[in-house]
């Protein structure tokens, strides 16, 4: 049999899209691309610094500690269910989503299967609520740095505005996955295992310098990718499971390259064409979130933020709720579905899209609706 070309791979498929997407827009539009490009930079730095940091937190077994421990608390496997949505809840707001999805997936799924629990629940759980949790703070999801471009506002401003949509949206999600795969959840036979104990050193303390830099600061990428090279490298120069070739998988490099080509284009389109805006002025805060939700499902959340917010949109945080929690919709709404599709392939589960999505369709209107009201609550922007 005669061997074939191999198959181009997806993510370097998406990272030839953005670059010649990038290209177009600097040839066609060089200012606003530039501009465009001012906006989005600062979000994809955080990312790799928190994925870093993620990954040193994960070798020093601070996700798989959690875990044994969560599973020791309870015998019950809707309280185990409760316990993940905290600790997705808690690692989403201080290390991004795409952090959460690539290291407690893995850790969820050993987490349900070491108690002789059905997995479902926290396989689909995991990343649905990291996509709801990631409201809180603006390091939690890249979209909420490029639309607080237009806002200036601390870590700790964004987050009293913010506290309850979030709370609200984690609690509505949560409902849904654990009601829609309620039979997976039930009493534990099986006798927890021997809680782990992960090392309280470098890891622990990036994240702690990490989150106390988001909340302190406005712009704080460069300071937390900077912790985040700092403790990576410091891993590497030790040895062991920390190597260039797994920083290169973390980071994503490739899809990361190629989302900032997508956003770039299409930021440079929203400040040329104005009808992104003059629909956006036209809309309530309710029909804005609506709108963003269905435009992630379209274009991915990371290039939907840039071409909605490249001019100051007039509901700015309802825009958020919906690009953040839009993108449970399907596949195609943020790159945290990429990660968790690999995460639980590589912990031997088999992810259902289509299972997910439908899970995501019932959660995503209920979750915008709660989280748009109680932003009213709070003051909105």
């Amino acid at each position: 049999m005669r061997a074939g070309r191999q198959p181009i791979r997806p993510d370097w498929l998406l990272a030839a899209v953005g670059l010649a997407g990038l290209i177009a827009a600097v040839a066609a539009r060089p200012s606003d691309a530039a501009a465009a490009a001012a906006q989005d930079w600062s979000p994809f730095v955080l990312v790799a610094g928190l994925l870093l940091i993620g990954l040193v937190a994960d070798d020093d077994g601070l996700f798989a500690a959690a875990g044994s421990r969560l599973a020791a608390t309870t015998r019950h496997g809707w309280l185990l269910f409760a316990g993940s949505v905290l600790l997705v809840s808690i690692v989403t707001a201080t290390l991004n989503l795409d952090t959460s999805v690539a290291f407690l997936t893995p850790v969820l799924v050993h987490t349900a299967r070491s108690r002789g629990e059905g997995e479902p629940a926290f396989l689909y759980g995991c990343l649905l609520l990291s996509n709801a949790a990631s409201l809180l703070l603006p390091g939690s999801n890249l979209t909420n740095l490029i639309v607080l471009g237009h806002l200036h506002l601390t870590g700790g401003q964004f987050a009293a505005r913010m506290w309850l949509p979030w709370l609200c949206a984690v609690v509505v999600t949560a409902a849904v996955v654990a009601i829609g795969e309620r039979h997976s959840l039930g009493p534990v036979a099986t006798e927890p295992g021997q809680v782990s104990r992960p090392v309280l050193g470098t890891g622990l303390a990036a994240i702690v310098a990490a989150t106390v830099l988001v909340i302190v600061i406005r712009a704080a990428a460069l300071p937390v990718f900077a912790v985040g090279v700092v403790a990576a490298a410091l891993r590497v120069r030790r040895g062991g499971e920390v190597t260039m070739s797994r920083i290169w998988q973390v980071l994503g490099v490739p899809v990361l390259a190629g989302l900032f080509g997508a956003a770039v284009a299409l930021g440079a389109l929203g400040r040329a064409w104005s009808g992104p805006a003059v629909l956006l002025s036209h809309l309530s805060g309710w029909a804005t979130a609506a709108f963003a939700a269905i435009a992630t499902a379209v274009v991915n959340n990371l290039p939907a933020a840039s071409m909605l917010a490249a001019r100051t949109p007039p509901h700015p945080l309802e825009l958020l709720i919906g690009l953040n929690l839009g993108p449970n919709l399907c596949v195609t709404g943020s790159l945290a579905w990429l990660l968790w599709i690999r995460s639980a392939r590589d912990a031997g589960a088999c992810p259902s899209l289509a299972r997910a999505s439908r899970l995501g369709v019932l959660a995503v209107p209920l979750s915008i609706a709660v989280a748009v009201a109680a932003l009213a609550v709070t003051g909105g922007a």
